[in-house]
């Protein structure tokens, strides 16, 4: 059985209905929307977990339910007493999004606190995925946890696969969002960064340059995602590019990145060639932002 551990932030969101003016609420984070698809993806001989922090109401209470009745394991999720989960809204214009977030309170925010709790909950595991959000709704002392921890697990054979994911909004300052991001690359074997997110914040000329900084930070593997552009991949010094197929129309990118990230994982995990698992990706992807908010049924 291959085990894998997504760490993050699982939010209450509030996506646009079908009916003007109306919401619909569900359950949405990027690392979590990549685990529930790679639980819809996978086998029963692989493991999800999702390693995180909530309060302990009842919407909570709510949440973990959603995620129990999903197939992804809530053991490594922290219960913190004053606390409860963050809340995030949508907002579409042309089928891009714009999000209002409410996480002040949010028990995620300390997830990283306890180091022995992470080491325990990525004991066994063979994955450790985490994202730029991640490390953004820490403190500094816990980033430093965190990615110590991470190192540890990568030295002791485990794969880190990291999703910069850029989101300046929740860094106090854009030098320390870079610093951190590239700490976080140093102790990656996999990286998975989007171009236009990368040019604004660390000047990359074109997806070459962005792929050589993560390369050069120590990633074995880098697939730099570029929109509905070519896909860029180097895969331990092998250079190849996926063109993916245009979706036929867009109605909310949300969570484009983050099925993506679980198309690509499992199709890896499938024993699939690196180019073949970054097609299916983007396949799924494709279809995601084809429907409302982040989470959509796989099957056809």
């Amino acid at each position: 059985m291959t085990r894998i551990v997504s760490i993050g932030e699982c939010m209450v969101e509030l996506a646009p209905s079908s009916i003007e003016g109306s919401f619909q609420i569900g359950f949405a984070g990027d690392t979590m929307n990549t685990a529930w698809y790679l639980r819809q993806l996978l086998g029963e001989d692989h493991q999800v977990d999702y390693l995180s922090a909530v309060g302990q109401d009842a919407i909570s209470d709510q949440m973990l339910g959603f995620l129990e009745d999903a197939g992804i394991g809530t053991d490594p999720i922290l219960r913190l007493p004053g606390l409860t989960v963050g809340l995030y809204m949508i907002q579409l214009q042309d089928g891009e999004r714009s999000f209002s977030y409410w996480r002040g309170q949010s028990a995620a925010r300390h997830l990283a606190s306890d180091t022995t709790h992470i080491g325990r909950a990525l004991n066994g595991a063979q994955i450790a995925f985490f994202s730029g959000i991640t490390l953004a709704i820490l403190s500094e002392a816990d980033r430093k946890k965190l990615l110590e921890t991470l190192s540890s697990f990568r030295g002791g054979g485990g794969t880190v696969v990291f999703d910069p994911n850029l989101r300046p909004r929740l860094w106090e300052t854009p030098d320390i969002m870079t610093a951190s991001i590239m700490a976080a690359a140093r102790v990656s074997n996999t990286v998975l960064p989007s171009h236009e997110d990368e040019a604004t914040w660390f000047g990359d000329a074109d997806p070459e340059a962005t792929m050589a900084r993560y390369i050069e930070a120590g990633a074995q593997t880098v697939v730099v995602k570029n929109g509905p552009g070519e896909i860029l991949i180097s895969d331990n010094g092998t250079i190849s590019r996926v063109s993916p197929v245009a979706a036929s129309k867009v109605v909310d990118t949300t969570a484009a990145g983050d099925s993506f990230n679980a198309g690509f994982l499992a199709a890896q995990l499938a024993g699939k060639p690196i180019k073949q698992a970054v097609a299916e990706g983007a396949a799924l992807a494709g279809r995601v932002i084809q429907s409302r908010g982040a989470l959509m049924p796989c099957a056809e």
